[in-house]
């Protein structure tokens, strides 16, 4: 693909202050890729975890300020929030200049509807993570996180965290992936026949079908090891890899 009008969508970056080498590659993207596009779209997970708007640090603000950059100079950057960065709120939005989307929502792709999600929610045969993310997302659960003091919310978080690894190790990756059904539905559900996601670290370009008509599914992946693109433009959507 040239390197015409274009929109850029990343996922899964879990910055993290004991990965630089991560924030390094996110902070030359945002210098050298970002600003080449029409808009950028973050589908979630881009920090390892977030404490709060409240909890904001001297590292945060560096990744803050890139995607300001952005923004001011009139490129529109939209945020989803992950399954790790869920308790991102306005205050965050106003200070990168971002919009805050829904999950799932729809948007006009240079004429194509494309559905986006975090990805998360595909993965209905995980009963147990779906019931988790159920409590955790309750207004009234956050209401209480939000509550505690930033020592109790770290003390929180990394309970959270250990529970979860302790029960993924229990886990086939069939069923921490997402379910056909549950793709096949929320296409339907949306009309669209075009849908991009991260979460489960498994870039790929899915073709399915849909009540017998073609539909793509376009996996992001994550930046642990190598970074990962959907570069977009009117002639469809490229899963890329970044060179580190």
């Amino acid at each position: 693909m040239s390197d015409s009008a274009h929109t850029l969508f990343i996922s899964d970056l879990h910055l993290a202050a004991d990965r630089p080498d991560i924030s390094q590659q996110f902070l030359s993207f945002m210098q050298n890729s970002a600003p080449r596009a029409e808009a950028l779209y973050i589908l979630g997970d881009l920090f390892e975890i977030w404490l709060g708007d409240d909890a904001i640090t001297p590292a945060h603000d560096v990744i803050i300020n890139a995607i300001r950059s952005i923004s001011d100079r009139g490129i529109p950057v939209y945020f989803m929030h992950g399954n790790r960065d869920f308790l991102i709120g306005d205050e965050f939005a106003k200070a990168c200049g971002c919009k805050l989307l829904n999950d799932p929502c729809v948007i006009d792709l240079y004429g194509t509807p494309t559905l986006l999600t975090h990805g998360d929610l595909l993965c209905t045969d995980d009963v147990d993570y779906q019931a988790f993310r159920a409590y955790i997302r309750n207004p009234q659960t956050l209401e209480q996180l939000m509550a505690l003091s930033i020592e109790e919310r770290i003390a929180k978080g990394k309970e959270y965290r250990a529970g979860s690894q302790a029960a993924n190790k229990e886990k086939s990756m069939e069923i921490m992936d997402v379910n056909q059904d549950a793709v096949i539905a929320m296409l339907r559900e949306h009309n669209v026949s075009q849908m991009i996601m991260g979460h489960t670290h498994r870039p790929q370009v899915h073709a399915i079908e849909v009540d017998g008509k073609p539909a793509k599914r376009i996996v992001l992946g994550d930046w642990y090891e190598q970074g990962s693109q959907v570069y977009a433009d009117a002639s469809g959507c490229e899963l890329q890899k970044l060179m580190i």
